[in-house]
């Protein structure tokens, strides 16, 4: 009795011993889960350097927001961004002065061949651009045609009477040669037509464009859908009967679209990776529709 007796505390103690290293194990397991979150959060905080982008007016709503995001994970990596065209990025990168240059186009349609090679081209979403009125214009003028769309911007239609709408002079509202944003609209909206310039209105901030559309009875210009989030200046147009929205391009209904590039010189450096590879990531993909841009992988069609 008295062996039996032994022999059962001593199960005891051995069960309690295997229950005390059971908890030790599970607490090792959590602790390196921990360390392993931390070891990657201080990987990201000695990160440190400079991103300096330039380009496209399009892009930069996208490109700021996704700094901003960028800088709650790398506090020692400095952004710093500007707008100015598709054409001046595409030089700046070119030329080394910036780090990223942002485009509506490929490098090679605004750089010679030999320079654009040297350009290493980053997707990083999909843009529609869209005709937008005063609001005087769309009371009446819902949709206009391509070759409608051709005849406004050469200057060959100047009277919204023409087109079914008032009777009211057309003013156009144009960006310069340099806007990545006229380029995508003259191959996709106006057949690769050249359209007509209005200097004492010319402007490739689309801020201002949006400004002068409203300001004058009559305007028409073109904008990225991007700046068309809780509009309330102007009103779209559709094209060919298509509407302009976001689920329009990813089926190829909607015709006026095309890849948002940053470029980089060469492979990028340290801080400008860590800044693409966030904007790049499927933790920030969440936030491309929300700001008026399409998600590349959902497009149906390709170009």
């Amino acid at each position: 009795m008295r062996i039996k007796k032994l022999l059962c505390m001593s199960l005891s103690i051995m069960a309690i011993a295997g229950g005390i290293v059971g908890c030790g194990s599970d607490t090792s397991s959590t602790s390196g889960t921990t360390t392993g979150t931390a070891a990657v959060t201080a990987t990201k905080s000695s990160i440190s350097g400079t991103v300096i982008g330039s380009g496209s007016s399009a892009l930069l709503p996208l490109a700021q927001n996704a700094a901003d995001k960028f800088k709650e994970s790398y506090p020692n990596i400095s952004v710093t961004l500007n707008a100015g065209g598709s054409g001046t990025g595409l030089k700046q990168v070119a030329d080394g002065t910036v780090d990223i240059g942002n485009s509506d186009v490929e490098a090679a349609s605004k750089l010679e061949a030999s320079v654009a090679s040297a350009l290493v081209d980053h997707k990083v979403c999909v843009i529609a651009m869209a005709p937008v009125v005063n609001k005087d214009v769309a009371a009446t003028v819902k949709s206009l045609t391509k070759q409608q769309l051709v005849d406004i911007f050469t200057a060959k239609i100047t009277n919204w009477k023409d087109v079914g709408g008032p009777d009211e002079k057309v003013i156009l509202v144009t960006r310069p040669t340099t806007s990545g944003t006229r380029a995508l609209f003259k191959q996709y909206a106006l057949n690769n037509t050249d359209e007509a310039s209005n200097a004492s209105l010319e402007t490739d901030d689309s801020g201002t464009l949006l400004q002068n559309v409203s300001d004058n009875k009559g305007a028409i210009g073109y904008v990225a859908l991007s700046y068309l989030v809780n509009n309330t200046k102007v009103s779209t147009l559709a094209i060919d009967g298509v509407d302009p929205t976001i689920a329009n391009t990813y089926s190829g209904k909607y015709p006026v679209w095309g890849y948002e590039h940053m470029y980089t010189k060469g492979a990028p450096k340290e801080a400008v990776k860590a800044y693409l590879d966030y904007i790049l990531s499927s933790d920030y993909a969440t936030q491309i529709e929300a700001q008026g841009y399409c998600v590349t992988s959902k497009m149906q069609v390709s170009r």
